[in-house]
């Protein structure tokens, strides 16, 4: 339904029809799946990637100015890329690892590529807010640097690190959105090619419905995992 030829309303309801959810239910596994898979991957490869940095950094446990320079320098180029170009530049590598250039597995792999240098950058961001006498009193006791990031600086920046997850798991969500452009699959390929190219305004409307409840899940889930460790530590 085209919104030149009804009004907005007729097309509203008619993005609540059983028809549209039924055309649509295949993409939301679609975007179900490239979501979690992308999420894990960034979860690793950031979070290793954010402690890292961490470590690395000039105030950090093992300070390496210029490790630490060269890595923030090749994380701030990567962020500083568009995620469209990110997509397209990254096909040829999809398509090595994949065997094709088009499909969800393969677009997981240019969508982790945008979201892991910036969720490294919240990851950072979140463990450099630990105060320095607890590390300081963790050095006294005699903990090395492994122990000490994972059995305290970690622990103590948990809400952090999860709220910061919340927002990179969001991202992921956008991000799969946009690559349905190239052939992805998912809730944005079918408000794209139904929605928009196609004028079917009301294909298009069910995908924002579900885009927003996604987004406002997800968000809900970290803020009460969040406040539950909180409250757990007398801190809520």
């Amino acid at each position: 339904m085209s919104l030149s030829k009804y009004s907005l309303w007729e097309v509203i309801l008619a993005s609540f029809s059983g028809e549209t959810w039924a055309y649509i239910a295949p993409a939301i596994l679609e975007t179900l799946y490239m979501t979690a898979v992308s999420s894990l991957v960034v979860l690793v490869f950031g979070f290793l990637l954010g402690v890292l940095l961490t470590a690395l950094n000039p105030e950090g446990l093992l300070p390496k100015t210029g490790i630490y320079k060269v890595l923030g320098w090749v994380i701030n180029t990567l962020r500083s890329l568009p995620q469209v170009v990110m997509i397209v530049l990254l096909i040829p590598v999809s398509r090595l690892l994949v065997g094709k250039s088009y499909g969800t597995n393969s677009c997981i792999i240019a969508i982790s590529a945008c979201c892991i240098p910036m969720y490294a950058r919240l990851v950072e961001s979140s463990l450099l807010e630990i105060s320095k006498g607890k590390i300081e009193a963790a050095k006294s006791i005699g903990s090395n640097s492994f122990h000490i990031i994972s059995r305290v600086v970690i622990p103590e920046t948990a809400p952090s690190l999860i709220r910061g997850f919340t927002v990179e798991i969001i991202s992921v969500l956008s991000m799969t959105a946009l690559a349905g452009m190239f052939g992805a699959g998912g809730i944005g390929d079918i408000a794209v090619r139904f929605g928009y190219q196609r004028f079917q305004h009301e294909k298009l409307f069910a995908c924002l419905y579900l885009l927003i409840f996604f987004v406002q899940l997800l968000q809900f889930l970290g803020n009460v995992i969040s406040k539950h460790i909180l409250k757990k530590r007398g801190l809520l």
